[in-house]
């Protein structure tokens, strides 16, 4: 049954009870500096569908702005971004913003190059053309890591290894090594500025037992390709890998 009105006719006032005010999540805030192309419109959608916030930057010009107006969690820069040189503008967002890891896109034969500009400890890249599935991929791993990772890129002073795709470049030269000189350099970069004896550099790099006197010809290989000056032998003791 109702109840009755009250008298008069009056209507009853119900109160408003207020609700609790729900809070807005902080989401990370992504700046896209790539072409205006279908790709990248799809990387778009896909990151904003997940309620990631997105800066798109058409041009050149507009990046080293848009880093300092927005202060973005991460940057996603083409290198061939119409504009200012790009190699000046990564350069130029690394120094205004060096905590903000850096997705470079670039094309193959663009990548020795790039490589020597990247930190090791903080960047990335992708080969354009790319797929949108794994650039978003890629941008999602890359914030769930936080401000640092263990990339597959090394680096010491101006030798650079992509241990991903096997590429050495040593002053912004790229060299060709074979894989048991890469083996032996990738292990020689894992402890950098330590002596390494050839007992220990034989067990990592070969697969079987080899002698003191192998893995002094790999040296000598190795130091023709990426110079004799970054491989000291400490006598009696080992090898150093120096910057």
């Amino acid at each position: 049954m109702l109840p009755a009105a009250p008298p008069g006719g009056a209507s009853t006032h119900v109160p408003v009870i207020p609700q609790p005010r729900v809070p807005v999540p902080q989401v990370d805030h992504v700046l896209l500096a790539l072409p205006p192309t279908a790709a990248s419109a799809s990387v778009l959608r896909a990151l904003r569908s997940e309620g990631v916030s997105v800066s798109p930057v058409g041009h050149g010009i507009g990046v080293l702005d848009a880093v300092r107006s927005r202060d973005p969690a991460l940057i996603v820069l083409d290198v061939e971004l119409p504009g200012p040189d790009q190699a000046s503008v990564l350069a130029a967002v690394q120094n205004e913003s060096p905590q903000t890891p850096v997705i470079a896109v670039t094309p193959r034969e663009r990548r020795a190059g790039l490589l020597h500009l990247l930190r090791g400890d903080r960047d990335d890249y992708v080969l354009r053309p790319f797929a949108v599935d794994e650039l978003a991929a890629r941008i999602r791993l890359r914030l769930r890591m936080g401000p640092a990772v263990d990339h597959a890129v090394l680096r010491h002073g101006e030798l650079v290894v992509d241990t991903e795709f096997g590429d050495v470049t040593v002053d912004g030269q790229q060299v060709s090594l074979s894989p048991t000189e890469f083996a032996l350099l990738k292990t020689m970069l894992g402890e950098p500025g330590e002596v390494l004896s050839p007992d220990r550099l034989a067990r990592e790099v070969w697969s079987e037992p080899a002698s003191a006197n192998l893995v002094q010809v790999y040296i000598s290989y190795l130091r023709r390709k990426i110079g004799p000056e970054r491989i000291r032998t400490v006598r009696g003791a080992g090898y150093v890998l120096e910057p």
